[in-house]
């Protein structure tokens, strides 16, 4: 089955971003991250009810980022004839309809299957609204574009969690599920009004995945992506073990804010400066990043150096995907890089985790930042390396 596409080329050149377009592409990338996380903050009041273990509902998150990792890369290239409308408003309905499932089910099983539905329609949607942001726009205007689709994703990582929490306590956990589904029919609403159906990559000249890998620097690519959100990973899946360790651990909400409101600025910083100066911007970011991972290798010594390193990796962090999506897309010709990112991006996220859980019950919480940092180093030295192929500067001279 194949959908029809309204427009077949990209859309004329404009000076003006298309502001409603990228904000409904921003809201869908801020659900797929709320739908991954949003158990998380939930844990305690789901494990009573469901008389189960914290661990066990845990699978909940596990599960959506398998699937997101292992659907990515092949159901975006059954679709790839598909209008990109119509792929973005399927995965919407699969969100739709899996926290719909969730708020009135009591069965674990039932969740755990509406959780891997959402996870896929996850992978669609990371898959897709990068490339897509950039074919709504003239290359002048990309990186601004692409700026703004994909800021939901840091931005629901900032303040998505605690939102979610915070409905949770007031409502229960059933009904943040549905909060969340009713936003996705909502979403679906705007998307139709809002965005063309641009031609799927196979009218537009699809590469298969082998080209795109053998293109000179996508594979440098997707390895400092990989190193990168590894060392994310490991450090913010258990910062609560940090901030106990450096004292402070009743004042993890403030430790969340100060993170959100760095990478608030780093997004914004990164879409004004991204077109002029892309190479600039992730050399910046890995490096910050990693300096940020050494501050909090010292954070048992004082609060205030945890407080500093985790604005410094808020910084670092909050415009990456942005910089990731922007170089894969412009090293590989083609959006069909966008799924193999997204498949990095998620199984270094379960790496991470599973490593930082490792090193958390071996070694003590300290060891995880400074495994970061190790993680960081010959990632900063593949991002700088890069200059010809993955990262050069742009416009290409």
């Amino acid at each position: 089955m194949s959908s029809a596409t309204d427009e077949r080329t990209r859309v004329p050149d404009t000076a003006r971003l298309p502001v409603s377009a990228l904000l409904a592409l921003f809201t869908a990338g801020f659900l797929g991250i709320i739908n991954e996380t949003i158990p998380a903050g939930l844990l305690p009041e789901m494990s009573r009810e469901l008389g189960l273990s914290e661990s066990t509902v845990g699978q909940t998150v596990t599960v959506y980022a398998l699937a997101t990792a292992f659907t990515a890369i092949p159901l975006n290239a059954a679709l790839k004839n598909w209008g990109r409308r119509t792929v973005l408003v399927s995965a919407l309905v699969a969100f739709a309809a899996a926290n719909a499932v969730a708020a009135f089910t009591g069965s674990f099983t039932v969740i755990l299957v509406a959780r891997v539905v959402a996870g896929v329609g996850a992978g669609l949607i990371w898959s897709n609204i990068g490339g897509y942001a950039a074919r709504l726009v003239p290359a002048t205007l990309q990186g601004k574009a692409i700026a703004i689709a994909l800021a939901g994703t840091p931005v629901a990582l900032s303040l998505g969690l605690p939102a979610g929490t915070l409905l949770g306590d007031a409502a229960g956990w059933q009904a943040t599920f549905g909060v969340v589904a009713a936003v996705s029919v909502a979403l679906i609403l705007w998307v139709f009004a809002a965005l063309p159906n641009l031609a799927g990559e196979a009218e537009a000249g699809h590469i298969p995945v082998g080209t795109i890998l053998r293109a000179p620097g996508v594979r440098t690519i997707l390895w400092v992506i990989a190193g990168f959100m590894v060392a994310h990973s490991i450090v913010y899946t258990y910062i609560g073990p940090l901030a106990i360790a450096s004292g402070v651990g009743g004042q993890l909400e403030w430790i969340l804010v100060v993170f959100g409101a760095a990478a608030l600025l780093s997004i914004w910083a990164t879409g004004l400066l991204l077109d002029p100066h892309h190479r600039l911007l992730i050399v910046v970011s890995t490096v910050v990043l990693g300096a940020a991972f050494l501050v909090l290798g010292f954070a048992s010594l004082s609060p205030v150096l945890l407080y500093l390193g985790v604005a410094a990796w808020g910084f670092g962090f909050g415009g990456s995907a942005t910089l990731f999506v922007t170089a894969g897309i412009r090293a590989a010709g083609s959006d069909g890089v966008q799924s193999m990112i997204v498949t990095t991006f998620n199984l270094s996220i379960a790496a991470g985790g599973v490593a930082g859980g490792l090193l958390l019950t071996a070694l003590g919480a300290v060891s995880i930042s400074w495994v970061a940092v190790a993680i960081m180093i010959p990632t900063i030295v593949a991002a700088v390396a890069g200059r010809r192929h993955a990262f050069p500067r742009w416009p290409r001279t």
